[in-house]
């Protein structure tokens, strides 16, 4: 059969329209770029991490399978550590020039999951974010309660008090969680926040990116003045009544949108 020059073109823009157009396609098209060629894994995966931290990877589901075991040495290795502290530092550096009032109303706000608390011994068992999410299984490891803190989240929670923030906490669990989340907390070092805010029944299904400007909003509403915040996830910190200044934590395990 031949085909005209109009017709291959034509058949061409047809075959992407019905790419784009076809959510199964589409998505998996969209989840990952492939390494080029020559490039090694090692490579791919670092330049794939830097995407996924700087949110320009968009929304990923899993961590691709070639780069589980990146992942695992990133997490292991001590660079997530040095890089978790550097970001500490910056905050602190920051909150060092907020002039605070006297009225107890300077707030920093602090997610909770993979920022003050780290549940690295759960994705261990579960290929560092290769494989799924299972809210049953990530539940039952939240309520054991044993969730060690971050070196580098305590240092800066510590030096935020220090200073004079209020601190509020404002995380994804749920309120039936808020009693072993607050032990969580206490056993590993985090004390004197102000209040601390989980899902209710009226925040079930929103996306998080919402749920927290909700949260958020009203805690300016009140009068406070939300001068920093820290989080994991993009969703912690995006939305609206954000903070003056927001600083990501590395996690290249998980993305919530």
């Amino acid at each position: 059969m031949t085909f005209s020059r109009s017709s291959s073109i034509t058949f061409f823009i047809l075959a992407l329209f019905a790419v784009l157009i076809n959510p199964a396609i589409s998505s998996r098209a969209s989840s990952f770029i492939k390494p080029p060629r020559r490039s090694s894994i090692a490579s791919y995966c670092e330049s794939w991490r830097l995407a996924a931290e700087t949110n320009n990877a968009g929304t990923w589901k899993v961590v691709p399978s070639q780069c589980e075991n990146y992942v695992k040495n990133y997490i292991n290795g001590g660079q997530f550590d040095k890089d978790y502290d550097v970001v500490a530092s910056y905050a602190i550096a920051y909150a060092k020039t907020v002039k605070l009032g006297r009225d107890g109303k300077d707030a920093w706000v602090f997610d909770i999951d993979e920022t003050l608390l780290s549940n690295i011994e759960y994705y261990k068992a579960h290929g560092y974010g290769s494989q799924p999410y299972d809210n049953t299984l990530f539940n039952e490891w939240v309520v054991k309660g044993t969730a060690p803190g971050f070196d580098a989240s305590l240092r800066l929670y510590k030096a935020l008090k220090k200073l004079g923030f209020t601190i509020i906490l404002l995380t994804g669990r749920d309120e039936s969680q808020r009693s072993i989340t607050e032990k969580n907390l206490r056993d590993v070092g985090y004390f004197g926040w102000n209040r601390l805010l989980l899902r209710g029944k009226n925040d079930q299904g929103k996306a998080a990116t919402q749920y927290k400007s909700e949260q958020r909003s009203k805690v300016v509403k009140e009068g406070y003045k939300i001068h920093g915040n820290t989080g994991d996830q993009w969703s912690d910190l995006q939305g609206f009544a954000v903070a003056a200044r927001s600083f990501k934590v590395p996690n290249p395990m998980y993305y919530i949108p």
